[in-house]
């Protein structure tokens, strides 16, 4: 049964969340202000990092929150190596205010007003893509890609003696690069199949992922080898 942490300080909000969360089958856990939930997804420095905590399998994270934001919330939980998938709420619907969360992090992100029935198809989506991303590729347990070993069960990427983990992002980005090796990916095709967002979104978001991708698999990231870029139309991954 997927365990959800429900960060919200709007009580009325939680509750309703809460209920219907209980309902659909998880077992759910609120917190609602923003430091206790640094203390518990981002441990201090000295505190060792457990890969988030084992028994929260997705964070609903509200972005307006008394002591600590929910974009600083996020930035702190992947500085200190948490990967557990977050859906950001918040009220701010503009485009850009959906990539800054993306952006600092995040996985998925629900403007409010939202009608429950969709957030909870949100946390379905999100989990099935964390199902996804964590499946093996090309029917081996670790894929190879130039000089590097991807484990996407475990979403970690070994590259001589660094071992560099994974967000959900760009696990997908990458699982979906594989996937489609030799193949031109569309930026629209991005955007729809790991962002969730509508295709005709104006982002640099791919492309930043991109350059971190670049950082862990290529010997000189200014001069892509292996990760190209298809000017105009996308990125295709191909083989060394």
């Amino acid at each position: 049964m997927p365990r959800i942490l429900l960060v919200e300080d709007e009580e009325h909000l939680a509750a309703g969340i809460r209920f219907n969360l209980e309902l659909d089958g998880y077992e759910e856990e609120t917190i609602a202000d923003g430091l206790s939930a640094v203390e518990r997804l981002a441990p201090a420095p000295d505190v060792p990092v457990r890969d988030g905590d084992p028994s929260v399998d997705l964070v609903v994270l509200d972005v307006m929150l008394p002591g600590l934001d929910g974009f600083q919330i996020v930035e702190r939980m992947r500085a200190s190596g948490n990967y557990t998938p977050v859906l950001m709420l918040t009220a701010k619907g503009l485009p850009e205010d959906v990539v800054q969360g993306l952006e600092a992090g995040a996985d998925d992100y629900l403007p409010k007003p939202f009608d429950l029935p969709v957030l909870l198809a949100r946390v379905r989506g999100l989990i099935r893509r964390r199902d996804w991303a964590r499946a093996p590729a090309e029917g081996a347990a670790l894929t190879r890609v130039g000089g590097a070993e991807v484990d996407f069960t475990n979403l970690e990427l070994q590259k001589g003696s660094e071992t560099v983990r994974l967000t959900l992002l760009e696990a997908m980005l990458l699982k979906l690069l594989v996937e489609r090796r030799g193949q031109v990916v569309t930026k629209a095709e991005i955007l729809e199949k790991v962002w969730n967002l509508n295709p005709d979104t104006e982002t640099r978001a791919v492309d930043n992922f991109v350059m971190r991708l670049r950082r862990h698999l290529e010997e000189d990231a200014g001069h892509p080898r292996l990760l190209q870029t298809v000017r105009g139309v996308g990125y295709r991954l191909v083989e060394e």
